[in-house]
């Protein structure tokens, strides 16, 4: 009998210490009834609420419909630990049918993003909307692998812990459908006052 039981609540166990763990994330929630946030062919703006910032990336791909993109995108507060943001902006735009590589300037986070559509480059422009947060500083920062793996393929990227956050991202016009973010850990800015530190200096 006691086995019998321990079968069934050790899946539950697991399932709720995935949920409630000091370091996990999910379960991600992509805006009202997981709507995309644009249609074909069409701009779209998108923004985390404030204090928040973006932790997963999901997209449909449609070569018929110009080899354009659906996106939907996941926001989670910001650890504590990082402090509230000081100030949020818009990055410059990164031009649709060219190579580009961008990360959120004076050490921000990306919060949003914004697009335009371009039929005659079957392309997008892209601009990070980015927020910087007061007691932390990025390091020991990488690109991951490409997402989608493959041309054409569903793209669905997640952040699965608080120790690190999407700072940019880069692609390739010879593979528009494709992109690697660029992430970071992130950590207390210190100041030596002779043989004392102080934390929570600004970056």
């Amino acid at each position: 009998m006691d086995l019998v039981l321990l079968c069934v609540f050790l899946p539950l166990v697991t399932v709720a210490w995935g949920q409630y763990g000091d370091y996990d994330y999910g379960p991600y929630n992509y805006g009202d009834n997981d709507e995309w946030v644009n249609v074909y062919r069409q701009g779209f703006n998108f923004q985390c609420p404030h204090g928040q910032v973006i932790v997963a990336v999901r997209s449909v791909f449609s070569k018929k419909e110009g080899s354009d993109r659906l996106w939907n995108y996941a926001c989670m507060p910001a650890a504590q630990s990082l402090g509230e943001p000081t100030e949020c902006w818009w990055e410059e735009i990164n031009r649709a049918g060219t190579e580009w590589y961008q990360t959120c300037s004076n050490n921000g986070l990306v919060a949003g993003f914004q697009s335009q559509y371009f039929p005659s480059v079957l392309d997008r422009e892209w601009q990070f909307y980015c927020c910087r947060y007061s007691r932390r500083c990025p390091y020991s920062c990488w690109l991951t692998t490409e997402y989608p793996g493959h041309y054409g393929e569903d793209m669905d990227m997640m952040m699965y812990s608080y120790d690190h956050y999407i700072r940019g991202a880069t692609t390739t016009f010879s593979a528009v459908d494709r992109f690697a973010f660029h992430l970071c850990h992130w950590k207390f800015k210190k100041k030596k006052i002779s043989s004392f530190s102080i934390s929570f200096k600004q970056c």
